[in-house]
């Protein structure tokens, strides 16, 4: 899918830089329990980020080798960077050979980082696990292989269905490394708690 890298100033009933949070009666399993961030929305569908599930398949050194990209900085010394040890996410099942960083503002490549929301930027060029790995990349950062994206119309319908639940987005919740806490913790910015609402979609 393609991202312009204007941002959708006509935001009415768009939820470009929020989170979706699946429901349990959510019947696909590549979503059961996903928590997403939105990072397009229009009338030409939507494009997100799991952010809740990890790659089993491959560590964030691992992709640094097959991509031949050094962890050194400028000295040639191995870099500090706490990001080289992060997680690589699922993303979603579009394009899942291909990488998405979302990251904090600090970092912005002019030709290939596009702003989301306050304090959130999308940058899918290999240029930013350069950075990253010569310790000049940003602070706050989720790795993801391939998307969630949805047709024009599709996401709204499957929101009308029940099938997901928005909320504002968390910088904290974002990138937190507790990957396993996210789906509660997006629950509970919205009033809900996670056993009421198994409950409740169990005697539907």
């Amino acid at each position: 899918m393609r991202m312009s890298k204007k941002r959708n100033t006509d935001n009415a009933g768009y939820l470009d830089g929020q989170l979706l949070i699946a429901m349990p009666i959510m019947t696909d399993k590549r979503f059961a329990r996903s928590v997403i961030y939105l990072c397009a929305h229009s009338a030409e569908g939507a494009m997100g980020l799991i952010i809740n599930q990890r790659a089993a398949h491959i560590s964030f050194p691992e992709l640094l080798g097959q991509l031949r990209i050094s962890a050194t900085n400028e000295a040639g010394e191995g870099t500090a960077s706490d990001l080289i040890d992060m997680d690589v996410h699922v993303g979603g099942p579009v394009e899942t050979g291909r990488g998405f960083v979302l990251h904090s503002s600090d970092y912005f490549a002019a030709d290939s980082t596009l702003p989301i929301d306050d304090g959130v930027c999308l940058t899918a060029t290999v240029d930013i696990l350069k950075a990253i790995a010569g310790g000049k990349g940003p602070n706050r950062a989720i790795l993801a292989l391939g998307y969630a994206g949805w047709r024009p119309g599709q996401l709204e319908s499957e929101i009308s269905a029940n099938g997901w639940l928005h909320c504002p987005a968390d910088l904290d919740l974002l990138f937190d490394c507790s990957v396993e806490e996210k789906y509660d913790r997006a629950l509970s910015k919205i009033g809900i708690d996670p056993s009421h609402l198994v409950s409740e979609a169990g005697h539907a």
